[in-house]
């Protein structure tokens, strides 16, 4: 009995020892796929979070350049921005240089037609003053008065630019036309060399002919008409009137 009771504990034992490694056995063989499946998830699971960061970096990183883009895309706008209303700027100052360059133009051509008006006649000189010295008979020496007329018409041509001095010398009738010519030369001689040495005119400013009893002022041949004859006619031709019209275009 005692025998039995030994066997049947030994037997329930033995039953108890296999039924307990079978349930561990079991155990494993079941939680170990779970555990494998579970070190998978966590293994994807952590490449997953890598692979996340490593996008977030990426990300960041195109945002960034996007970002620097964005800044030189602006710069370049503004740069561009600013040399457009340069550009303006400039075309608005052409404009406007144009504007007074044909303003300009149009003053200088008024000018020039002036100009090219006074410039034509510019060999016909005009008279600008005239004197007639008397002379006794048969003399070429000058007066006193004549001299003072002739430091008066002297000092009135001292500010001219472009003149000359005609000295016209004259006789009355009477005597020989040779004699009458040859003292006509001598008393303009008388009135230049007077000009020259007393009114500081140049020398190369005076024209002289005799031109004898030609060309008389008075006719017959009384008294008072030869006194009138006897004479040398000094006339001032001048053509400042091209410096005036100069010096006014160049004060407008």
């Amino acid at each position: 009995m005692k025998a039995l009771f030994i066997s049947a504990a030994l037997i329930a034992s033995t039953g108890f020892l296999f039924s307990g490694c079978a349930t561990k056995k079991y155990v494993r063989n079941t939680t170990a796929p779970i555990q494998a499946k579970v070190d998978q998830v966590a293994e994807q699971a952590n490449n997953n979070g890598e692979s996340i960061e490593e996008t977030r970096k990426q990300v960041k990183d195109v945002d960034a350049r996007a970002q620097s883009g964005i800044n030189a895309a602006q710069e370049r706008a503004s740069t561009a921005d600013q040399h457009a209303l340069t550009a303006d700027q400039h075309a608005s100052d052409a404009m406007n240089r144009a504007g007074e360059a044909s303003r300009s133009a149009d003053q200088n051509q008024q000018g020039l037609d002036q100009l090219r008006g006074v410039i034509s006649d510019i060999d016909n000189y005009q008279m600008q003053t005239s004197l007639s010295v008397p002379f006794r008979f048969n003399q070429y020496s000058l007066s006193k008065s004549a001299k003072a007329d002739l430091d008066k018409l002297a000092s009135e041509v001292k500010s001219d630019k472009r003149f000359f001095v005609a000295v016209e010398g004259h006789t009355d009738n009477v005597g020989a036309a040779n004699y009458n010519e040859s003292l006509s030369r001598r008393r303009a001689d008388s009135v230049a060399e007077y000009l020259v040495a007393h009114g500081e005119v140049p020398i190369y400013r005076i024209h002289m002919i005799g031109l004898g009893e030609q060309n008389p002022v008075a006719a017959g041949g009384g008294r008072a008409a030869n006194a009138k004859n006897r004479r040398v006619d000094v006339k001032v031709f001048s053509a400042d009137q091209v410096t005036a019209v100069l010096s006014a275009r160049q004060t407008e």
